[in-house]
């Protein structure tokens, strides 16, 4: 029988060879048309006595990268029809049958009387690590770059194909549930450590191995299988399982605040999996499954970090008249943090970078930040001696402006001050290439005034970067008004080129996400002076699933940065264009308190010289007009308009034109800010909530505090017709060729 997704081939010893080599896809995924071809593969070898056992491979660099996700989301839109024409027992029916699909496959592997080994030849995640781990032996071939692992929690999803109640069975508790709930994947020498491999081999011997184990008299039964079998941590009411559950529950509401209905539905799967048999296990882990599936975290989180950030990865905003740009050597004046950061991220990319600030020993700090933040890796054993000189290579420190003269790409990282930023561009213009392209780091700064100073407009654009920008996976791109395709396709080439995503927006002050943020720590001050104890404001926030409060953010921003950029919105827009209460309270940390943030220790918080243990400054509540009881405080109230005051704000900039693509709005609220990754996005959590309900809650708040909670008009227009943002604004899915 012949395969669309695998090869077949049986060899004199009767040992089956099934090569997983999906036609015109760099990567194998499980999606429909691979699981029933397994399926049927599994019938076919179960039945065949010439059959003595069967190896699955991949004839790809990798195994697979795990299930297609958006089968799932086809799976939702099968249900939402069949909930309309035959009710909701119908559908449930169908989602559990189709979503238990591999489950049943693998299990069939499992159960069929032939010995199945996987030999995993590189990167095993997901539904496809489910499928090795229900092989009774498991081969990997030596390749340092190698994961294995189950990053479904990521996606709002969990292992239902067997992952929840497999890897328990194999791994001792802690570990199992690390593995599960933190979605990490691992290298080879730590799976074999946990038993999820069997034996690393030469990739040359990769076949041969997996094969000899069945020659050699390989079992067809998996351990839990067998009568008499012992679960690796022991049994769930046991010392040892007392001591890991309801430990576990509580770390998993530190962790998550309860805000993920896969990471509970993991928690329960395995509680209640372990107390039966396998087969009855599955079922609970499908049932589970089915439920988290129809949850709209899940339904969010999958559109907003996997699928939108897959289609913006691979340059659905790229102007696709314009052929493939390569920077091959860039150009970062302002050696500071951000501007050697953004310089040793190039170079770790292969591109030749000149790091330029005002004299030699400014130039060399810059270079020395990127030795440092090498040496740190060397240190963890995340790289190599050798990786360091090679990066180090790549990068020249100078004072010199006439290094810019064979630049493809100019990065201006100097201070946010507008008469600083046009000395540099004055020096820099009569050095630039022809086709060279100019970029600007401000975070805050209008990009169209910026470009006044600059002759020529096309070639001038903002590449923002966060911080800090070796682990901040989003730039934000920013467009002014007469920028050209050119340069728009060349930022978005170098920041792929440099492994970041990145989102377009259209010029406006604070561009997308500074907007949005700000309005997250400003309602932290807001709430301050209200009253509300600071360790509440703290907590709500994260409670609301932002990663840190609003307090310890602004410390990690900087209070003086929080107060220059007040006072240049208040130079720039007159004096209501800032909330002057807030700007006393800056004036008195900064200023009279001289409190920074943690860059001079004492901000909002405490920062002792050695190690973390961070405190709040007993002093805050001194500088509070009042003092609220606790007790009388909706917790609820709090955590909501955390989210509520950000999303609106993002509303806006929709209305503003500043973000033209919904996609870009939710992943870059998540990826820049932090933004409550269960909720998809400041836009998905308006979208989820719907739209009325959001608009009726904005009124809700705007009585209580005031007009920054008010609806824009778009927003108003959308809820009487009770649109979503990406009904009305449906983004294009045509993926540019570059």
């Amino acid at each position: 029988m012949a395969f669309k997704n695998f090869k077949v081939e049986t060899d004199t010893d009767g040992i089956a060879l099934v090569t997983w080599d999906i036609p015109g896809r760099s990567m194998n995924v499980l999606d429909e048309t691979t699981i029933t071809e397994l399926e049927a593969i599994v019938k076919q070898t179960s039945t065949d006595a010439a059959v003595k056992g069967v190896v699955v491979t991949s004839g790809k660099d990798a195994f697979s990268a795990g299930a297609d996700l958006s089968m799932l989301e086809g799976m939702n839109r099968r249900y939402a029809e069949l909930l309309k024409e035959k009710g909701e027992v119908a559908a449930n029916q169908m989602l559990f049958d189709e979503s238990r699909k591999s489950s049943l496959v693998f299990r069939a592997i499992e159960t069929s009387g032939k010995p199945w080994v996987a030999a995993i030849n590189g990167l095993a995640l997901g539904g496809a690590f489910e499928l090795t781990l229900s092989c009774h032996h498991r081969v990997a071939a030596e390749n340092p770059k190698t994961r294995l692992g189950l990053p479904e929690v990521k996606v709002g999803l969990f292992p239902g194909a067997g992952g929840t109640q497999r890897v328990p069975r194999i791994v001792p508790p802690q570990e199992a549930m690390t593995l599960l709930l933190k979605g990490e994947a691992v290298d080879l020498a730590k799976a074999k450590a946990l038993k999820l491999v069997d034996a690393i081999v030469p990739a040359a011997d990769l076949i041969k191995a997996a094969k000899d184990w069945i020659k050699g008299g390989g079992k067809a039964t998996a351990p839990w299988d067998e009568k008499g079998f012992k679960l690796p941590g022991g049994p769930v009411f046991s010392k040892a399982g007392m001591m890991m559950f309801p430990a576990g529950n509580a770390i998993y509401r530190r962790e998550t605040y309860d805000n993920y209905p896969a990471a509970r539905a993991i928690m329960s799967c395995v509680y209640e999996g372990l107390q039966l048999p396998i087969d009855a296990a599955l079922r609970i882990e499908s049932r589970y499954f089915a439920q988290i599936l129809r949850s709209k975290e899940a339904a969010a989180m999958i559109r907003s970090l996997f699928l939108s950030m897959q289609e913006l990865n691979k340059g659905a905003r790229r102007p696709q008249n314009v052929p493939p740009t390569k920077v091959k050597k860039l150009a970062v004046i302002g050696a500071g943090f951000m501007g050697a950061s953004v310089g040793y991220v190039s170079a770790r990319a292969g591109i030749e970078v000149v790091l330029i600030d005002r004299d030699q020993e400014s130039a060399d700090k810059g270079k020395a930040h990127a030795r440092k933040v090498i040496d740190d890796l060397v240190a963890k054993g995340r790289a190599k001696d050798s990786d360091r000189d090679v990066i180090l290579s790549r990068i020249t420190a100078t004072p010199d402006y006439n290094a810019l003269r064979d630049c493809d790409l100019v990065i201006e990282a100097v201070f946010e001050d507008r008469r600083v930023k046009a000395e540099t561009y004055a020096k820099a213009q009569p050095l630039l290439k022809p086709d060279a392209i100019f970029a600007s780091n401000t975070s805050t700064l209008p990009i169209n005034s910026l470009a006044e100073e600059f002759k020529d407009q096309g070639k001038f654009i903002g590449i923002h970067f966060f911080s800090p920008v070796e682990k901040m996976m989003l730039v934000e791109i920013i467009v002014g008004k007469n920028t050209g395709e050119l340069a728009l396709a060349t930022a978005l080439d170098y920041v792929r080129a440099i492994g970041k995503t990145p989102i377009v927006v259209n010029d406006s002050r604070g561009f997308f996400a500074n907007r949005c943020v700000l309005r997250f720590t400003a309602e932290g001050l807001e709430m301050l002076m209200e009253g509300v104890p600071p360790a509440m404001i703290e907590n709500t926030a994260r409670m609301a699933g932002m990663p840190v409060g609003p307090l310890s953010l602004s410390d990690e921003v900087a209070l003086d940065l929080v107060l220059k950029i007040m006072k240049a919105t208040e130079a720039d827009l007159g004096a209501n264009a800032i909330d002057q209460a807030q700007k006393k309270l800056m004036v008195e940390m900064v200023e009279k308190q001289g409190r920074f943030g943690r860059k001079n220790g004492k901000g909002f918080y405490d920062y002792p010289e050695k190690g973390r243990g961070k405190s709040l400054w007993a002093g805050i509540a001194a500088l509070q007009p009042k003092h609220l009881d606790p007790d009388t405080l909706d917790v609820e109230e709090l955590k909501q308009r955390f989210l509520v005051v950000q999303a609106v704000e993002a509303a806006r900039t929709v209305e503003d034109h500043v973000i033209t693509d919904m996609r870009e709005a939710d992943v870059g609220s998540i990826l820049g800010f932090g933004f409550a990754p269960f909720t998809g996005g400041t836009l998905s959590y308006i979208d989820f909530m719907g739209t009325r309900k959001f608009v009726e809650l904005c009124h809700k708040f705007t009585a209580k505090y005031g007009a920054r909670f008010a609806p824009p008009k778009l927003l108003e227009e959308m809820a009487a017709k009770d649109e979503t943002f990406y009904g009305r604004f449906p983004p294009k899915k045509q993926v540019a060729a570059a």
